[in-house]
């Protein structure tokens, strides 16, 4: 059972009601606002807990951290200034009508006092094709203003943001300047002390902000103080082409950096005024791989631009070519995500593009370019290999090669003897600083992350025919395949993936990826030219799924269902990583048709109110592996699941960026707060089937 593809709701804030907006095709727990990477990555809280319900007048933006960073919009209509974005204090607010979300915008319509109609339009461009345009880290604002009830009416529009953005820590100085470059006119602001490669409070210690309009007529411009500015504005409707030149702290009478467009005689036809907001740093990552020291990587539009001005003005110029894109993506997704299961499966892949995207830093060169991850929220690890590989439903759909890049640093750094240990590392440390673990000191996911890189490699290698690259890594590879004839069968006691959920021997779902790991070995094998290599994994994975079937399987139950752990009758859990056997294109040819249909018809005996638990130890359950399991199912039991998480993301209370773990029966955090965490491009599970 679905739900309305629009929802309207009413919300009181500061006893004023903002009135009823319809929200399509549901009210996210947190609205994307700029969300292009880890450092710009905005949202609007919307859920009951902590949020306003979906309105952008009226509740601050934020960071994923929820450090508010603070972006305020105000329209003057016939000397009358109402509040469209932000959260001033005695402000009049605008009437938030509807909202609607695609893969890449977010878009609010507001009623002006009955008077004029507001048409804004939040745009995070995702290009995966085009990695010059991919690799800036900015954000579209477009805001529409037209004639609502006829008449013509003066209309001037405001718009800022606070020196927040640019620091986790409130208490660092910041400096900034106004100056205009090609027909674009910006403030631009950064921190005073500068320190490459470090962060504050998950914000980057480095780097430079720019919050740019076009400089055109009737344009004005300050910065100051938040009260000073947002008060020139909202008493004159102009500002006074102004620079506050006393740098300091950034909660120090909070330096803010406005823009005043003067609309003029505003009647039926639409004007716009686009806005971007991004930050430019010449280095982006540091990785040990090649040699016995740190490299430092460029960020990846330093290939493209000379200058961080060049970058500036070629991405606001750009709008028309970089909305047409994002229309294309947006209808890609849409057409392919309903014809494969419907309304509801839009409602979950569209919410998860920019926030998958928004976790990765692109880096390198235009020849050699190199994608890192940020694991979001979680533990801040950079390049996990088991939040990555959730992630590859989104990244093969859209590009496979963007695959090879993430993969890149981790083969770099155990190539070049960094790690000690036989299985494939966990991470390569916090973000932004890629070190590594020279010591073996990895969380210690061995089996896990030896059966997640071989099944990428495969992945990607099938839909790019890039046989090259399996003889660049056939060493490393077999060599994790040795550590999966060993272990992978009867598993030791240990953590997979779910690590919150506690070690356990005999994991049934753990073996499983670890036999397909071997199966996708043969083929690997095969395609490299072992041919006795490949015979052998071919032979060994065949006798362990066999095997597997005799331990993992409660075939006495009703109905029957595989167990959590080998012998634990009572035990299930969901079989997500029988996904991978279906992604690589085996299906019953090597997983028998049975274990499919068996688990299918048993996941809607256990679904509670939002979703099916990810096992018998506890009511919670994770979106990725939800969908993974769902896209190997029968057509109601898939629908079942869908239809579950969607129907969650319109209801949950929790109010951050889209979780993907949540109790099934509160909808709330289970006690662990995940939010924007890459794995949603797991979502894309069923479009990623060949």
């Amino acid at each position: 059972m679905g739900f309305k593809s629009a929802l309207t709701g009413a919300f009181l804030f500061g006893g004023l009601a903002l009135g009823a907006s319809t929200f399509s095709p549901a009210r996210p727990p947190a609205i994307p606002l700029a969300v292009k990477a880890p450092y710009l990555n905005t949202w609007l809280p919307a859920g009951s807990n902590g949020g306003n319900g979906g309105y952008l007048a009226g509740e601050w933006p934020v960071f994923w951290t929820r450090h508010i960073t603070a972006w305020t919009g105000m329209i003057r209509v016939d000397g009358t200034t109402y509040q469209w974005m932000g959260a001033v204090p005695n402000s009049q607010n605008v009437d938030q009508t509807e909202f609607s979300y695609t893969s890449t915008r977010s878009n609010f319509v507001m009623n002006v006092g009955d008077k004029v109609e507001m048409n804004i339009t939040f745009l995070s461009p995702v290009t995966p094709e085009d990695l010059k345009r991919q690799s800036l880290t900015f954000s579209y604002l477009d805001v529409d203003v037209h004639s609502l009830d006829g008449d013509s009416h003066d209309v001037q529009l405001y718009a800022d943001v606070s020196g927040e953005w640019a620091s986790g820590d409130l208490n660092a100085v910041i400096e900034w300047d106004y100056g205009t470059s090609d027909g674009v006119a910006y403030h631009t602001f950064y921190r005073q002390t500068q320190t490459e490669i470090t962060e504050s409070s998950e914000l980057p210690n480095w780097g430079t902000f720019y919050w740019s309009t076009g400089d055109a007529d009737g344009l004005t411009y300050q910065s100051g103080s938040d009260v000073i500015v947002r008060a020139a504005f909202k008493n004159d409707g102009v500002l006074p082409n102004a620079k506050d030149t006393s740098f300091r702290a950034v909660n120090s009478n909070w330096p803010v950096f406005g823009f005043a467009k003067d609309l003029g005689s505003v009647g039926g036809d639409s004007v716009n005024t686009l806005f971007t907001i991004g930050l430019t740093q010449d280095n982006a990552i540091q990785l040990l791989g090649e040699g016995s020291g740190l490299t430092t990587y460029p960020a990846l539009w330093k290939s493209y631009f000379d200058s961080d001005l060049a970058a500036v003005t070629f991405f606001y110029n750009d709008y028309s070519t970089a909305a047409g894109l994002a229309t294309d993506l947006d209808d890609k997704v849409a057409e392919d995500s309903i014809a494969a299961a419907g309304q509801d499966y839009l409602t979950i892949t569209s919410l998860s593009v920019r926030q998958t995207f928004g976790a990765l830093q692109f880096t390198g060169t235009d020849s050699d370019p190199v994608i890192f991850l940020k694991e979001i929220s979680s533990n801040s690890d950079i390049q996990t290999v088991d939040v990555i590989f959730p992630a590859i439903p989104l990244i093969l759909y859209t590009n496979p090669d963007l695959l090879k890049y993430l993969l890149k640093p981790l083969f770099l750094n155990q190539e070049n003897g960094h790690y000690p240990n036989t299985n494939a590392i966990h991470d390569l440390g916090t973000f932004p600083l890629a070190k590594g673990y020279p010591d073996g000191t990895d969380e210690p996911q061995p089996l896990e992350e030896c059966g997640n890189m071989i099944i990428m490699v495969l992945a990607y290698v099938q839909r790019t025919d890039d046989v090259d690259y399996l003889n660049e890594h056939y060493k490393i590879l077999q060599q994790w395949a040795g550590y999966l004839i060993d272990e992978s069968l009867i598993p030791a006691d240990q953590i997979s993936t779910d690590d919150f959920a506690g070690s356990l021997a005999n994991q049934t779902n753990l073996a499983i990826k670890g036999i397909i790991g071997l199966r996708a070995m043969a083929d690997i094998s095969d395609m490299a030219g072992h041919t006795d290599d490949a015979a052998n994994y071919l032979n060994i994975s065949t006798s362990y799924i066999d095997q597997w079937q005799g331990f993992g399987i409660n075939s006495q139950a009703d109905p029957p269902h595989t167990t959590l752990s080998y012998g634990d009758a009572d035990s299930h859990g969901l079989l997500y990583n029988l996904y991978a056997n279906s992604l690589l294109g085996y299906g019953s040819d090597f997983v028998p048709q049975y274990v499919y249909d068996m688990q299918s018809d048993f996941y809607p005996t256990q679904a509670l109110k939002y979703c099916v638990p990810l096992d018998t130890r506890h009511t919670y359950s994770k979106t990725d592996w939800q969908m993974w399991a769902a896209a190997i199912a029968s057509e109601e039991t898939r629908n079942d699941f869908i239809s579950h998480i969607a129907t969650w993301i319109n209801e949950t209370p929790t109010s951050n960026a889209f979780t993907d773990l949540y109790d099934c029966v509160s909808g709330d955090y289970p006690g662990i707060t995940f939010k924007a965490r890459p794995v949603a491009g797991g979502h894309f599970a069923l479009l990623a089937l060949p």
